[in-house]
């Protein structure tokens, strides 16, 4: 059989992309390809879960006080290791470490960027097999050139992102990410080994039918909340409602699907976790800034997810993201 010709690789793609920037050196795209190395390794070993001693705890807490699984830290291991092999990255911050890591060899020092992730998004749902995924972003470092990496760097509002995205492992391997130029989509191709496109231009729907929250924590929830989930699941043909609840318990799944069909996910501040849960510059900004550059629309309930300034590494923030129109029908009932 030959080849199929038709395939864009994502090393392909991303070096047509950089032909549009006559000042364009390649490092973002260097970036990008060594993180979808790196999600390959991740999504064999997440394949092999259950044949090989990969599942279950690993026997410790990482900074946030919630107990690693083994494949978190293979994960984080792995991103680190690549992107620290890599030429074009100054330095990472991870969300199972408790400060960033700075790369202090020449090359590294002289690198345009560094790079934000969570290494396993979802980790909860390994042991029972439901879809697990990377969350990326990538900044442009503010501190000069030839220096170590600095904290300044990866405490940047989100608007400064220069591309982000996720890996799911889910019943394919997709990688998804954005750039100011849009988002576009690739699934992994075992039989060579590469990411192809297969996704070209998303756009989230402006409406959806979906929201996805965690709704068991409903007594937990401020009655703005509230309000809005009995709007959800209230009868009414011209809006279709009632929406369709789906909540997966991974936010890569989530969103993925949110990107895709349309829809609202919801992960709001209550009673356990005063300022929100989710993690504002490993899952919030990379998620926003997609999700943004697509068409859709995030915010913490004031304002823009990417308008917030990060204050600490691991700060946490409440996310409601998805479908424009969705997002401002709940706005609009939180003020």
């Amino acid at each position: 059989m030959n080849p199929n010709r038709n395939l864009v690789t994502l090393d392909e793609f991303t070096i047509m992309q950089t032909r549009q920037f006559s000042q364009a050196t390649g490092e973002l795209s260097t970036l990008l390809r060594d993180i979808g190395l790196a999600c390959k390794f991740i999504n064999k070993q997440v394949n092999k879960a259950g044949l090989a001693d990969i599942l279950g705890a690993q026997g410790a807490v990482n900074v946030q006080g919630e107990e690693q699984m083994k494949l978190d830290v293979f994960a984080d291991e792995v991103l680190i290791n690549v992107l620290k092999n890599s030429s074009d990255c100054a330095g990472i911050a991870s969300e199972e470490n408790d400060h960033f890591v700075a790369f202090d060899d020449e090359h590294s020092k002289n690198s345009k960027y560094v790079v934000l992730f969570d290494p396993l998004d979802g980790s909860s749902n390994i042991d029972v097999n439901a879809s697990i995924g990377t969350i990326f972003c990538i900044y442009k470092r503010v501190s000069p050139l030839g220096q170590v990496c600095t904290e300044a760097d990866f405490l940047q509002k989100g608007r400064n992102i220069m591309a982000a995205g996720y890996v799911i492992y889910g019943s394919s391997t997709m990688l998804v990410y954005a750039t100011r130029l849009g988002v576009n989509g690739f699934t992994l191709e075992p039989s060579i080994g590469e990411f192809c496109l297969s996704h070209k231009d998303m756009k989230c729907p402006e409406k959806g039918k979906i929201y996805s929250i965690n709704q068991g924590n409903w007594s937990k929830y401020d009655d703005h909340i509230r309000n809005y989930l009995n709007f959800c699941m209230e009868s009414d043909q011209e809006t279709s409602r009632p929406y369709s609840h789906r909540y997966i318990g991974s936010m890569v799944a989530d969103m993925h699907r949110t990107l895709i069909k349309g829809g609202i996910f919801l992960y709001p501040a209550d009673k356990s976790n005063a300022n929100g849960k989710l993690r504002l510059l490993y899952e919030c900004n990379p998620m926003s800034y997609l999700i943004e550059m697509a068409g859709g629309m995030s915010t913490n309930g004031h304002d823009s997810i990417l308008n917030l300034q990060p204050t600490e590494l691991h700060q946490r923030v409440p996310v409601f993201i998805g479908s424009k129109q969705m997002v401002e029908q709940l706005q609009s009932m939180l003020s």
